[in-house]
């Protein structure tokens, strides 16, 4: 059964969206509630990852490639023509960015680092994943000089 011919597209894209826009604010509030960080990490940065994660499979089980692939930009750019792969790879972005959010809150707490610091460092990471990572593991260097050594985390 094709996903598709069921939910359109575009549905699913604003459904996700939708979601994805709680669940960050789920994680901008973590930074403030440490009591219900926990739950609101668990909602924003696994669960509803994993249901993308289940739409995007769906989506590629009933589509296959479409005629795409990953081996050069033209495959790539054939696979994405496809409305409903179009719409798996944004469910990826969605999802992986949620997941890597859900961390730098998680690590922000354990490094105690100040709510208003993080918050721009979630936006960022919400707008544009890898540079928001990036100004994350940079604020944490500039937060660990001067302190003593802590053990790595994943």
């Amino acid at each position: 059964m094709n996903l598709s011919s069921i939910v359109a597209p575009e549905l699913i894209f604003r459904v996700a969206n939708a979601l994805a826009a709680v669940a960050w604010l789920a994680l901008a509030a973590s930074l403030w509630s440490p009591r219900q960080a926990p739950r609101l990490r668990l909602f924003a940065g696994r669960a509803v990852p994993l249901a993308f994660a289940v739409v995007y499979a769906m989506l590629f089980a009933s589509h296959g490639m479409g005629g795409g692939g990953f081996d050069s930009l033209a495959a790539v750019q054939r696979l994405l023509a496809v409305p409903a792969l179009l719409t798996a790879g944004w469910l990826h972005y969605l999802a992986f960015d949620l997941f890597v959010g859900a961390w730098i809150a998680e690590q922000a707490g354990v490094l105690a680092l100040p709510p208003w610091l993080v918050l721009p460092v979630l936006a960022l990471t919400f707008l544009f994943g890898p540079a928001g990572l990036l100004a994350f593991v940079l604020l944490r260097r500039a937060s660990q000089r001067g302190r003593a050594p802590r053990p790595a985390h994943a």
